[in-house]
């Protein structure tokens, strides 16, 4: 799946002028996760399971 067929989205934490953040999308076996200034650049793409604790480790921060 390519980057351009992807449903990328923002944080609702997010300021209004859409810098320092990131974009997830989540696809059948992945999230992927860009930066938000350079969607061109490469974007990673981290197992369901993993980016479910690594949400948890984060709200508990």
């Amino acid at each position: 799946m390519s980057t351009t067929e992807l449903a990328w989205f923002k944080s609702s934490y997010s300021g209004s002028q859409g810098d320092d953040c990131i974009e997830v999308a989540a696809t059948e076996h992945a999230i992927c996760v860009r930066d938000s200034k350079d969607v061109t650049r490469p974007h990673f793409a981290v197992g369901r399971e993993e980016w479910s604790r690594f949400v948890g480790f984060v709200s508990e921060v």
